[in-house]
């Protein structure tokens, strides 16, 4: 497995796998969830990255699930002191719960502390920017809870190139908490906003990258080869922009490089995300041991340079 990695310039350290646990209180139960989480910390993996809003969108579910799983396998663990939990902030959760005001934001900390069963969050992360807010107020609120030792260190996801820098500028002007992590969407489909836009300013002021839909909504295992495969999955809105001709080559590419590793096309798909210069580690989700085991199994693939590049030129 790769040495662990540092997130920004903190002393929090993270192997280079990052459990997306959107999925726990939804589509993995409490059985599932303990499981998983089980199998996942004694490899030695230890970054867990949640949200207050996971799994609002499922009929019936208000936000929230998520952690409270998370939570209870906490308790019953007993690990606690061997995670780096991350959770989100931003999110609607109810019409008047949402954005990234002072007020808010120490209330839903409070109300995320309290689902995870703890009493402090290693990262929280701001989930969507809100422009209704001032940056500097955001981060006075950050700046509150690091105080009280209810947060170690901030991250940001999905802000735009130019609200990350300006965040990075206030945090310095005002002697605030300064973002230390980014979460963008990245995988060998989604390359080119990220690279483009986002890599500069994270490699100039020492974000760590933390990608999601790191997998492109599973599309990136092979599990889905056509459109007919997709109609029944809870996924088809996510998976439906996948499937052009330079999609289905990415596909045919990973396929050539797993069968040279024996291995499957995920693993391959996060390997090459794991070992991008300025990523500090990919998010992936599972809801089995097997399909955990493939995830873990990406820490451990040496590509070559004729990997890469031919994973490079069917996804440019």
């Amino acid at each position: 497995m790769l040495k662990n990695r540092k997130l920004g310039a903190s002393d929090i350290t993270i192997a280079p796998l990052v459990f997306g646990t959107n999925v726990f209180g939804w589509t993995a139960n409490e059985a599932t969830t303990f499981k998983l989480l089980d199998f996942f910390t004694e490899q030695g993996f230890n970054a867990i990255d949640t949200a207050d809003v996971y799994s609002k969108w499922v009929d019936g579910h208000n936000g929230g699930e998520s952690e409270l799983a998370i939570g209870k396998w906490l308790k019953k663990s007993g690990k606690r002191d061997q995670i780096v939990l991350a959770t989100k902030v931003g999110a609607e959760m109810a019409p008047d719960k949402r954005g990234l005001s002072k007020k808010y934001i120490i209330s839903a900390a409070e109300a995320s502390l309290k689902r995870l069963n703890t009493d402090y969050i290693d990262l929280y992360q701001s989930h969507y920017d809100d422009f209704e807010t001032s940056i500097e107020e955001t981060l006075e609120a950050y700046d509150c809870l690091i105080k009280a030792g209810k947060v170690r260190i901030i991250g940001a996801s999905n802000f735009s190139p130019e609200r990350l820098e300006e965040s990075i500028k206030v945090s310095r002007t005002n002697n605030l908490p300064t973002y230390q992590t980014f979460q963008p969407e990245y995988n060998l489909f989604d390359r080119a906003d990220f690279e483009k836009d986002i890599l500069p300013i994270t490699a100039a002021n020492n974000l760590s990258v933390i990608s999601y839909f790191s997998l492109a909504s599973g599309f990136l295992t092979g599990k889905y080869r056509n459109l007919a495969a997709i109609k029944d999955s809870k996924r088809v809105s996510f998976l439906e922009k996948y499937f052009t001709e330079r999609g289905l080559n990415i596909l045919k590419a990973l396929d050539i490089v797993a069968e040279k590793h024996e291995t499957v096309p995920g693993s391959i798909a996060l390997a090459w995300i794991i070992h991008q210069p300025g990523i500090t580690a990919p998010i992936a989700s599972a809801t089995n041991v097997i399909q955990l085991t493939e995830l873990i199994n990406a820490t451990k693939i040496k590509l070559d340079d004729e990997d890469v590049s031919l994973l490079i030129s069917v996804s440019n």
